[in-house]
């Protein structure tokens, strides 16, 4: 397995992990409820921030893990 292969393994290993509360958005520091995987890298955001950048992020996105259901649960 080459060095690239191996990264976007691990990235999607990352990517399928629930979100938990250690789990922080990296705009504000609240609890993470949406992970948004942009060229391998990881953007890890609140239900606030997700939808405030969401029109722009989501398109470009390679993941969307969105668990804002459970703020309802």
């Amino acid at each position: 397995m080459t060095t690239l292969e191996q990264d976007r393994t691990e990235a999607q290993a990352r990517a399928d992990r629930p979100l938990d509360a250690l789990d922080r958005c990296d705009s504000c520091g609240a609890q993470a409820y949406v992970r948004a995987m942009l060229n391998g890298s990881e953007l890890l955001f609140c239900a606030h921030h997700a939808r405030k950048h969401e029109e722009k992020l989501r398109p470009i996105a390679e993941v969307w893990h969105d668990e804002t259901a459970r703020l309802n649960a």
